[in-house]
């Protein structure tokens, strides 16, 4: 607490200053071709990391349970509005929580020409 001339008790903030920003790790980035029609697209950070597992997943798709992310529905969004065919198969699954749960399978062919960190 400071005490002013006026006899005015200010108090001052806890708050801790803001520390100055750091630089970014940089965004993962993947660049694909869609077959055979040859367009080029390019996907970054979280939707960028969905199409490489779903690449690398191939005709067996992803899930939620083997490859955890928090928005598996969200990425394929975003995915099939660059313009990709997801198809989401719904699955029965047991246990104590019965229910069901999706699994997504890349039905567009591409090619990756580049993936890894963005500059």
């Amino acid at each position: 607490m400071s005490a002013l001339a006026n006899g005015v008790t200010v108090r001052h903030s806890l708050r801790p200053e803001k520390e100055p920003a750091t630089k970014r790790a940089p965004r993962f980035s993947i660049k694909v071709r869609i077959e055979p029609d040859g367009r080029i697209v390019q996907l970054d950070g979280r939707d960028a990391w969905a199409m490489c597992e779903l690449v690398r997943a191939g005709e067996r798709g992803c899930t939620p349970i083997d490859n955890p992310a928090p928005r598996w529905s969200a990425y394929t969004f975003k995915i099939r509005k660059a313009g990709f065919v997801v198809e989401t198969v719904h699955e029965a699954h047991d246990g104590p929580f019965a229910g069901t749960h999706a699994r997504y399978v890349l039905r567009t062919p591409v090619t990756v020409i580049d993936s890894g960190a963005a500059e």
